[in-house]
């Protein structure tokens, strides 16, 4: 009898055994011991490692002449008076390399004027760069450099940002060199912030300051998402100084690379135009729900918009099929077309409910118009 149970309890004992060593090494999670850490510290090294060999440091130099001399307008002082000087202005941004031919995208603000433009590469490199076209309307500018081996961005989807996205911004604030800043995706579709006619931004609370404006704003594996443009700032009662409050705003990448595309291909930004000025009007009732609608203030003359038939007082309730949710957006998007595309516009007139079709017609805007 006792051999028998020496004969049962050994393999048991020794299956007991195996299915504690598969449970331990392939199914049990891996618990450290005290002291230990649980899992590796949360980095962000490689998407800043594989984004900042884009961004480049932009250093601007500008001759500014002094204040005349009254006494130069008189002919008798003018022998007196030593000749008008000039003075050399210097300033800094950022900017990101996107294409291998060495197009860097950067703000229009931080190169406007400018008679010397050099770029600093993050490997030591540096050269003198050219404008190839700005579009004051976006605060966007694209430059060209020549120089071998040069490393574009890897580009992400600004439609796809959410809010609460981790995202990191890389920049030349206060001509420190390339910095890194982490904050996350505050808010999108910030607008009225600026003059610009398009503002489309991103929100962060990345820190970024003077010198960041043109670098990049990426994602957690290093994509951009949008150049960074500006700080908010709000007024300092006790020192009568701006100070930051940190609200840092960038411009989609995805609005970046259409302007960009734009500049190079034509040397200005082509934008699709109706010729209609309109305004929200709240809610009207559609086949569809409740909903935002536009009502028709203005036709340009000869515009596709009065050439497909709309009138003032009409009342646009959708834009090829999707419904109108907010005016800006929708003018925006009408901008992203191009001329020739046809677009179809529902519209409300005289309680009838009928559908347009207009032509996109053209509307340049960039400098030099």
């Amino acid at each position: 009898m006792k051999d028998s149970l020496k004969f049962i309890t050994w393999p048991a004992i020794a299956g007991l055994l195996a299915a504690l060593l598969i449970l331990d090494r392939w199914v049990l999670p891996n618990i450290p011991a005290a002291g230990g850490l649980a899992q590796e510290p949360v980095s962000y090294a490689l998407a800043v490692r594989d984004a900042t060999p884009s961004v480049v440091n932009i250093y601007t130099a500008k001759l500014v002449s002094t204040r005349r001399n009254p006494l130069l307008e008189d002919k008798y002082f003018r022998k007196f008076v030593p000749p008008q000087r000039q003075r050399l202005e210097q300033s800094l941004g950022s900017g990101v390399i996107m294409t291998a031919r060495g197009h860097i995208l950067t703000n229009n603000h931080v190169i406007a004027g400018a008679d010397a433009i050099q770029v600093l590469l993050h490997d030591g490199r540096s050269a003198n760069a050219v404008v190839i076209g700005t579009d004051p309307a976006t605060d966007l500018a694209v430059l060209q450099i020549e120089l071998p081996g040069l490393q574009s961005i890897k580009l992400g989807d600004s439609n796809t940002a959410r809010v609460g996205d981790v995202v990191l911004a890389i920049g030349n604030p206060l001509g420190f060199g390339h910095s890194v800043t982490q904050g996350i995706v505050s808010a999108l579709g910030r607008y009225g912030l600026q003059q610009n006619t398009y503002e489309d931004y991103i929100q962060t609370d990345a820190t970024i300051h003077l010198g960041n404006s043109g670098g990049a704003l990426i994602d957690t594996r290093g994509r951009l998402l949008g150049i960074n443009t500006l700080i908010y700032t709000a007024p300092n009662q006790a020192t009568n100084t701006a100070t930051g409050i940190g609200i840092s705003l960038a411009i989609p990448v995805n609005l970046a690379v259409f302007v960009m595309q734009d500049l190079i291909d034509y040397g200005e930004v082509i934008r699709g135009w109706l010729g209609v000025s309109v305004e929200p009007i709240g809610t009207v009732s559609t086949t569809d729900a409740l909903g935002q609608a536009l009502r028709v203030v203005a036709v340009a003359q000869g515009s596709p918009a009065h050439k497909a038939g709309l009138r003032p007082d009409d009342i646009i309730t959708h834009i090829d099929g999707e419904p109108v949710r907010d005016g800006r957006l929708t003018m925006h998007r009408i901008a992203l077309l191009r001329p020739g595309d046809t677009v179809a516009v529902s519209v409300q007139r005289d309680a009838q409910s009928f559908e347009l079709r207009a032509v996109v017609g053209a509307l340049r805007q960039s400098s030099g118009e």
